[in-house]
């Protein structure tokens, strides 16, 4: 598969997540061009450091507009320099969206994202979206008649 992939996307990073100890496969990932690999069980920071430093997101931080950005390291949205800490279903749907930046995330989307599968209704997710445009400027989330919602996102 990572030939495949390093046939069309030279440069995107790949990180092997396997259960393998063979030391012959590992060096053949290496050769086919993965980027780092892990060895099944691992600590999920030690994948976060890992992504953390193949995305070089510089500062952490997502710019919404010229007033409003999130610093997904710490949870927080800052408006006008004023900082409004995020709770963990919207931390997820923040994260969601911003995967997903000025494209419609569907109502099922954010239902499997936000709740892990679990069922919430349509008031439940109506909701979650009216906490999260209080905390940040309301034009950056966007209805989209009954199908979704879209983040407006300006830059990285």
């Amino acid at each position: 598969m990572l030939k495949k992939i390093r046939e069309f996307y030279d440069n995107v990073p790949v990180i092997i997540i396997s259960s393998t100890v063979e030391l012959d496969i590992i060096k053949k990932s290496y050769s086919f061009g993965c980027n780092d690999y892990l060895k099944k069980p691992f600590f999920i920071d030690e994948l976060e450091i890992k992504v953390d430093k193949f995305c070089n997101i510089p500062n952490n931080e997502v710019i919404f507009n010229d007033n409003c950005s999130f610093n997904f390291n710490e949870s927080f949205i800052s408006i006008a320099g004023s900082k409004k800490n995020l709770t963990e279903k919207e931390n997820l749907l923040v994260n969601l969206f911003l995967l997903n930046k000025n494209k419609l995330v569907s109502y099922e989307s954010i239902q499997n994202y936000v709740w892990k599968g679990e069922y919430a209704s349509i008031d439940a997710i109506r909701t979650l979206i009216r906490r999260l445009r209080k905390k940040m400027d309301n034009s950056t989330i966007k209805s989209s008649s009954n199908r979704g919602y879209i983040m407006m996102v300006n830059s990285y």
